[in-house]
């Protein structure tokens, strides 16, 4: 079968006129998401490992809540709703925002749940013998060492995060899926838009990937 495809789309000028602003964007929305996720998720984390119900209910039901339900129906009901609700539109972006800090919390207070479970006892009993408060013995002694045994995995959220910022597309926000594609309508090429997008995607995933794996490596040499 002859795809008839052509080459010449494959080039530079795709990138700078098209793709580059989408780019911006997704690797933005990445770290403001994981960031975010990861400060919300190590307070849903808190919660859940607090003892007490009146935070623990809330934070179950949150997380398991979220868990539950394609990220592209978060991002839609947001976008559709959340207008209804304030009087006015909030834009594509910063739906975008929100709903990924949002909907990642959920993921990475379930990593970072697992993190603090994963230190020994005894570190806690230690922190505790000294005469630390919770808050304490959670900032100065389990959390670094959590982070340090969870920084892989963490890595390995924020790879699949960026490739679901592909699905803002469905909000009409200008991420690099949406450059490939306003490109392929351009030049009426849409097979080597979505061909160019998902080598890109490829390596830059493949790259990131092969980064974790190193830094895998490394940690538990130190270890």
């Amino acid at each position: 079968m002859n795809l008839n495809l052509d080459w010449s789309f494959f080039s530079w000028d795709l990138y700078s006129n098209f793709v580059l602003k989408g780019l911006y964007f997704s690797l933005f929305l990445t770290a403001v998401a994981t960031l975010g996720g990861i400060f919300f998720g190590t307070l849903l984390a808190l919660m859940r490992l607090s003892g007490k119900q009146w935070l623990v209910l809330p934070a179950t039901i949150y997380v398991n809540g979220m868990r539950s339900v394609p990220l592209v129906m978060v991002i839609l009901w947001f976008f559709l709703l959340m207008p209804m609700l304030i009087g006015r539109p909030i834009g594509a972006e910063t739906s975008a925002i929100i709903t990924f800090i949002a909907f990642e919390a959920a993921y990475f207070s379930e990593i970072m749940r697992a993190g603090i479970q994963s230190i020994p006892r005894g570190q806690v009993f230690a922190g505790q013998a000294m005469g630390m408060t919770y808050g304490q013995n959670m900032r100065l002694v389990v959390l670094p060492q959590a982070f340090r045994n969870m920084l892989p995995v963490l890595l390995t959220q924020t790879i699949i995060l960026f490739q679901d910022t592909s699905l803002v597309y469905a909000i009409g926000a200008y991420d690099m899926l949406k450059g490939f594609e306003i490109a392929g309508k351009n030049y009426g090429r849409p097979i080597e838009s979505y061909l160019a997008a998902a080598l890109t995607y490829f390596v830059i995933c493949y790259a990131l990937s092969w980064l974790v794996k190193r830094l895998h490596k490394k940690i538990a040499i130190i270890r």
